[in-house]
């Protein structure tokens, strides 16, 4: 055995089996003193001193022994009157313990009151600006523990929870007047100037790629005249140059009448999406249509997987995912929740809110829960584990009922004297 482990067991404190004991048998002890210095009186009177002291000792013992015992049992399995008072008493222990945690500690103005002086914000904020290497064991437990979570719940069952609460929401969403908005916003802006411009490029373009299927088609539809006299040919020409030239005009000149008129359209557009009824049932009809197809649903259900995945993959590496862009970001809002006091007040209020709100909102059943658990202990229990978390102070007091009595048989004996 090494010299610390030999410390270890020098420095172990007795539990309440082992402060019981020494409690009792410093009773013993002292009844043996006591009949010793009885015997001994006769011979040599001193020994008076030391039964006096065993004598009270004795008595303090006894009169502490019951006292300690009857709070849990009946002494010497005697049903003497108010003894066992736990077990007696479980209920109603029960109930004041709960009464006690509700009234000093879930009642919405004492939570909001003890959580006044705590800046979860700050704590927050100094946590995700903590360097490399630190706080390591939090970030890998909570990391671990989401990974963990995220792998043992089912992936189809929690996936079709996902999947069908994003279509659920989708659904409920009137997506007609958000678009609107949108559009309206973007052309208030002339952010809609370089879509439109790429519009026009994109048809000039094609224009470019399909000028063979346009003269085909100008061919077909000319009558046999115009083809003996080659004029379907220049027709097909005409047609050509003239859209290359209208795509060349609205491509430069940003008042073109055309341009004008497409714009005028978007704006209106943009009107009826918000306003509308009959343009707003479209969208909403084509928006279910787009929903119930399988392609939608198979998107979807990618991004699920996409997301999960990375959840893991963060999870089982937080160091990388920290030295990454999203530590980056965590940093920068760790650096604003220190560095902005209106950001931390404005969050320590809101958690100090949320959490008087749970306290108001489920204080109650925290409290019967816990009343009822004590009830449903059956007496047994709660002897053993209230006797095993205060067993040994109790002994202590088994002790202490020994020396002082003592002490005061010995001051006792003195007055006598005197």
């Amino acid at each position: 055995m090494t010299r610390r482990s030999l410390s270890r067991v020098t420095l172990a404190q007795p539990g309440a089996a082992g402060m019981k004991a020494a409690a009792t048998g410093l009773l013993v002890v002292m009844a043996f003193l006591f009949v010793a210095a009885r015997l001994a009186e006769p011979t040599y009177p001193a020994a008076s001193w030391l039964k006096a002291f065993a004598e009270a000792a004795m008595v303090g013992g006894l009169a502490d022994w019951f006292a300690v015992t009857a709070l849990f049992r009946h002494p010497l399995g005697l049903p003497i009157p108010h003894t066992a008072i736990i077990p007696r008493n479980k209920d109603r222990i029960g109930e004041a313990l709960a009464t006690f945690l509700k009234e000093n500690f879930l009642i919405a103005p004492v939570v909001a009151r003890r959580m006044r002086n705590i800046d979860l914000a700050g704590a927050a904020g100094r946590f995700l600006q903590a360097p490399q290497g630190q706080e390591t064991r939090i970030r890998r437990g909570a990391s671990r523990l989401i990974g963990d979570l995220a792998e043992s719940l089912d992936d189809e069952r929690l996936g079709g929870l996902v999947k069908g609460a994003i279509s659920s929401r989708l659904k409920a969403m009137e997506v007609s007047p958000l678009l609107g908005h949108a559009l309206a916003s973007a052309i208030n802006e002339e952010r809609h100037i370089p879509l439109l411009e790429a519009a026009i490029r994109f048809m000039a373009r094609a224009l470019d790629a399909n000028e063979p299927l346009i003269r085909d088609i100008v061919h077909k539809r000319a009558n046999w005249v115009l083809k003996l006299a080659g004029i379907d040919s220049r027709i097909a020409d005409s047609v050509v140059d003239g859209l290359r030239k209208l795509t060349a005009e609205m491509g430069t000149d940003p008042d073109h009448p055309v341009r004008i008129k497409v714009e005028a359209a978007l704006v209106q557009l943009a009107n009826d999406l918000q306003t509308n009824a009959d343009t707003r049932a479209r969208v909403e009809a084509m928006k279910d249509e787009l929903l119930a197809n399988r392609s939608v649903g198979l998107w979807i259900d990618a991004m699920w997987q996409k997301g999960r995945s990375a959840i893991i993959s963060a999870a089982r590496n937080p160091d990388a995912a920290m030295a990454g862009k999203m530590g980056e970001v965590l940093k920068a809002m760790g650096q604003s929740l220190e560095s902005d006091p209106q950001m931390r007040r404005s969050i320590n209020q809101f958690a100090r809110r949320a959490v008087a709100g749970m306290a108001a909102s489920y204080g109650g059943s925290i409290v019967k829960l816990v009343s009822e658990t004590v009830r449903g202990w059956d007496a047994r229990t709660v002897t053993d584990r209230l006797e095993s978390a205060v067993g040994r102070d109790l002994q202590y007091i088994r002790i202490n009922g020994t020396l002082v009595g003592g002490s005061v048989g010995v001051l006792l004996h003195l007055i006598d004297r005197i």
